[in-house]
């Protein structure tokens, strides 16, 4: 009998997936979830799971799902899922790293300059027929213009795509490229002409500031009321990470008190933003929805990488990313006790690293 993988996404997954999957030899079934609940009832009886940032993939849908070996998140965030609890049961919980690397940097430099340039403003008063009737409104911008050239620009976070900003935004010139990244040494920052420092020297120094984190305990709210106010009241802020990096409150607080310019984002605490936010009503902030990783480029790649996991976990190949390395020594211990969920799948190649 044949192994089962369950596909939980709203939109029907793309033939290469099906073909991936159902070439290794696996069933595939596709039930979009709504809910956590859903998701359990899915997973109940499945080997593999290939699952998007939403429902959740709780501790309550993992405990459901005693044949349930690798969860394939599709793209690069791992925060929807519950990373101790899939490590606890002996789950492998994998991802897409670099999929989508490209997008998220360029999007990042697309609201930097739409904020800095007024790109929105101007756009909107040209078609409201300023230039020709009004042009004391669109002169009212001018003033607001920003340039990006010689000035310091903060990176939060100095993976592959805080890299990959730094790479772009060099070619504008700035005096410094600062990061913060307790996890990367200077040499590596060297690598792409970035001083590494402290959270607060670049709060306090930065003109701009991207953050590119992974959303976890340690990085959870870290942009919040306190670091708001650490930065320059002409500031810009930029954020194609996960919203939950953010403290909305704090953001809002922030843009409208005047503690920073303004900002642009692309992910949100709750998604999709309700439309009673009071983001909604903030002049100097641009919100897009969830968009930074989108082309049609990175979801061919991802169609592929995404059903690639859970076959190689399922055939004993290392996946393109595991996210909870430490699920190997797990694994290990169910199969030297005995029967357990990894009966039958030849063993993982131990000593690779997310």
């Amino acid at each position: 009998m044949p192994m089962k993988v369950a596909v939980t996404t709203r939109a029907e997954p793309a033939k290469t997936t099906y073909d991936i999957l159902r070439g290794a030899g696996l069933e595939v079934v596709w039930k979009p979830c709504a809910t956590e609940e859903d998701m359990a009832a899915v997973a109940r009886d499945a080997d593999g799971l290939m699952a998007t940032n939403t429902p959740l993939t709780s501790r309550n849908v993992l405990a459901a799902a005693p044949k349930l070996k690798v969860v394939s998140r599709n793209g690069v965030g791992v925060d929807s899922v519950d990373l101790d609890a899939a490590t606890e049961l002996g789950i492998c919980i994998c991802n897409a790293p670099g999929v989508n690397t490209t997008e998220v940097a360029d999007h990042t430099m697309a609201l930097l300059l739409a904020v800095t340039r007024k790109v929105r403003e101007l756009d909107a008063g040209v078609h409201a027929g300023y230039w020709e009737g009004r042009m004391s409104e669109l002169d009212k911008v001018r003033g607001q213009l920003m340039r990006i050239a010689g000035n310091t620009f903060g990176i939060i976070g100095l993976g592959n795509i805080g890299r990959a900003v730094a790479t772009r935004v060099r070619g504008f010139g700035p005096a410094r490229i600062i990061a913060y990244d307790p996890y990367v040494p200077q040499t590596a920052g060297d690598l792409y002409g970035v001083q590494l420092v402290d959270l607060d020297t670049l709060l306090a120094q930065s003109d701009f500031i991207t953050i590119h984190t992974p959303s976890t305990s340690e990085t959870r709210k870290m942009m919040n009321r306190d670091t708001f106010k650490k930065m320059k009241r002409t500031a810009v802020f930029i954020n194609c990470a996960r919203g939950t990096l953010v403290d909305e409150s704090g953001l809002h607080e922030a843009l409208h008190q005047g503690w920073i310019a303004g900002a642009a984002i692309d992910v949100t605490e709750k998604e999709p933003l309700p439309s009673e936010s009071p983001l909604l009503k903030l002049s100097n902030l641009i919100i897009t929805p969830h968009f930074a990783g989108s082309s049609p480029v990175s979801a061919a790649a991802s169609a592929q990488r995404w059903p690639e996991n859970v076959v190689r976990v399922l055939t004993g190949k290392y996946p393109h990313g595991l996210a909870n390395p430490d699920v190997l020594k797990r694994i290990a211990g169910m199969r030297a006790n005995g029967k357990s969920r990894w009966d039958g799948v030849p063993e993982l190649p131990a000593g690779r690293g997310f």
